[in-house]
């Protein structure tokens, strides 16, 4: 079986580059977030310790204030079929697994487990595997919130035990995900508990409003400018604005590429469907190209020498 991952490359970001190596756009006005995304907006907002003290207290309905005592593990480098864990850390003897996502994947107790080997392994010295006295170790959590548009119930669990071929009453290995559906309308309680969880999910739902009448590049911007007036991550977004609106970019584009990898897992009968679901995603990247280079002076002509479309591509897209 051909490596999927060759069919869901990153073409906003190849894009980009290549419209700075064209000269079009140089390196200096693309920030760091468009050449090369290892983080996402979330990971961002949480990777202070007292924001993420504010995540864990909210989920475990604690109130510690004592940010310090908190160490941050998110592995930095290591992946798996080129994903990160979003954000983890060791406190109060439990080692938390905060993960986000804006798609179903019932394979999270999977990747939970390569991420908690790599944790632990990271914790505990090979040389004490072998002593005679029991290694204490922080107590796994493993917790996605979800804000995805596919409709799940308001809290909800993934079980490793649930992925084996063969089915065990009482399974030797397992691994639970709680799943927090984080929509608008659900776990509010939690959402309160958290003001900035409360407000990231505030500033994607103003995105998805404004995607539903704009490009994504204008509803971004647009849905970053309403929450800095607003009061919305208005610090955040306003220091970081470049960097966010790029990931935010990003991650509306790798969302749908990996709804065009979901039609992939189904029968290889339908390869024609795979197609186009991929060659939809490259036309709509290619389009905010396009757009980008007319907004820039080039003429329409210029602009289709340079990207690959056709004039009824063009005008099939004015609504």
């Amino acid at each position: 079986m051909a490596n999927k991952r060759e069919n869901h490359t990153d073409y906003f970001g190849e894009a980009q580059n290549y419209l700075a190596k064209q000269g079009i756009l140089t390196y200096d006005e693309l920030p760091n977030a468009q050449r090369n995304y290892k983080d996402t907006v979330f990971r961002m907002i949480f990777r202070k310790k007292m924001a993420l003290l504010s995540l864990y207290n909210a989920v475990n309905k604690t109130n510690f204030t004592n940010a310090e005592d908190l160490e941050i593990t998110t592995l930095e480098n290591a992946v798996y079929m080129g994903m990160k864990n979003d954000i983890s850390c060791v406190f109060d003897f439990e080692l938390s697994l905060f993960e986000h996502q804006s798609t179903i994947n019932p394979n999270m107790p999977l990747r939970n487990l390569f991420y908690v080997t790599q944790q632990l392994q990271k914790i505990v010295s090979e040389d004490n595997l072998y002593s005679t006295k029991a290694i204490k170790i922080p107590t796994p959590r493993f917790v996605v919130f979800y804000n995805g548009a596919t409709t799940i119930p308001e809290r909800m669990e993934y079980r490793l035990s649930d992925l084996f071929q063969k089915p065990l009453e009482h399974p030797e290995l397992e691994l639970n995900v709680t799943v927090f559906n984080i929509n608008p309308g659900m776990n509010e309680a939690l959402l309160e508990a958290c003001q900035l969880l409360k407000e990231y999910v505030q500033f994607t739902t103003k995105i998805r409003e404004h995607r539903k009448t704009m490009d994504i590049k204008t509803a971004v911007n647009t849905a970053v400018d309403v929450c800095i007036r607003e009061g919305i991550l208005a610090e955040f977004l306003t220091e970081q604005r470049a960097e966010v609106i790029a990931m935010s970019i990003f991650e509306y584009n790798q969302e749908k590429h990996m709804k065009v990898l979901k039609e992939e897992s189904w029968e290889d009968g339908h390869t024609e469907g795979r197609a186009e679901g991929r060659a939809e995603g490259r036309a709509e990247t290619l389009l905010e190209i396009y757009h980008t280079l007319i907004n820039k002076g080039y003429s329409q002509e210029e602009a289709l020498a340079i990207v690959p479309l056709s004039k009824d591509q063009i005008n099939s897209n004015r609504d």
